[in-house]
């Protein structure tokens, strides 16, 4: 038994809770409080509502999870989870008491993160989903959370609590990767991972074979359904990213051309420019100074309109 458990009416608990910094509630997440119990043989919770989310994971013995109209079964490795002003009930059974280690947090974005592990409000639970690494980085969190107590406790910072929330979440999406991924599924995820890959590193010169690979298919099985789905094939999608930051780069900024080009991927001046007249039916050059001129003489019209009204 660990030494910070609290006896009362129906289980052992130890718990810790946070207060977040500004920079944590800056964030899309952030943890609210950290615990592990260890039921008695009434341990009985709800029905009630938290004001948080939490993450439950069970370490041992059996029990009965109830949330909007549904039952679910826990067992050693399952996840289940509370969501904010959601009625629930929870159980264990008498002859296999509960152990469990939990965490609330709160933030924008604390239900897209449960989504990554398929959790909803529809279906709160995942049977064995707790990796073991996971679950280790929980208790790491927890005997730190631990070392912070009291008045002369070794405090933790705002970027540690983070780091173990997130850690958490990292290794336990890891474990249902794939068609949960993002709260995505099927196709439609990996081609969307895909066109935010290309919309991310398209000055990075990357290619459409690296996008594939990234989501796990085969080029031309992704060439094949990115045209199917946005209606142009992914490398005329790359080009045009490139083109339309260069076009930008050209009318607002002083770079030199040579700075554009490496700015949007091409690894010197002569194929940047080559690829541009190719895309605008113009050098690079000649697009900057007409647009130059272009911007001068409607800036003369409006002096001109200006003075006319005087």
């Amino acid at each position: 038994m660990r030494d910070n458990l609290r006896e009362d009416h129906h289980e052992f608990l130890e718990i810790y809770h946070f207060t977040p910094s500004e920079f944590e509630k800056s964030g899309p997440a952030w943890p609210i409080r950290i615990g592990y119990n260890e039921a008695k043989a009434n341990y009985h919770i709800g029905p009630r509502t938290t004001p948080y989310h939490y993450l439950l994971v069970i370490l041992d013995g059996r029990g009965t999870f109830h949330q909007a109209g549904q039952t679910y079964s826990l067992r050693p490795g399952d996840l289940f989870c509370l969501f904010p002003q959601v009625t629930h009930e929870y159980y264990t059974a008498a002859d296999e008491p509960l152990r469990k280690i939990f965490f609330a947090f709160d933030g924008p974005g604390a239900r897209s993160l449960l989504a990554r592990l398929g959790l909803q409000e529809e279906q709160p639970h995942a049977a064995g989903a707790a990796v073991k690494e996971a679950v280790k980085l929980l208790w790491t969190f927890l005997d730190r959370s631990a070392r912070g107590a009291g008045q002369s406790g070794e405090r933790m910072t705002d970027l540690a609590r983070l780091h173990y929330l997130h850690g958490v979440f990292d290794l336990l999406t890891a474990s249902t990767a794939g068609t949960r991924q993002s709260g995505l599924r099927g196709e439609s995820a990996w081609l969307q991972r895909g066109k935010e890959y290309l919309e991310m590193h398209y000055a990075d010169g990357i290619t459409v074979e690296r996008a594939a690979d990234y989501v796990g298919v085969e080029r031309t099985h992704f060439s094949k359904r990115f045209r199917h789905t946005y209606g142009l094939p992914p490398v005329q999608y790359l080009q045009e990213l490139k083109m339309k930051e260069a076009r930008h780069l050209l009318e607002h900024t002083g770079y030199t051309l040579s700075e554009i080009a490496h700015s949007v991927g091409y690894p010197d001046l002569f194929s940047f420019s080559k690829a541009f007249k190719k895309w605008t039916g113009q050098p690079p050059k000649t697009y900057r100074m007409e647009r130059m001129a272009a911007g001068g003489q409607e800036a003369e019209q409006r002096g001109t309109n200006a003075s006319g009204h005087e």
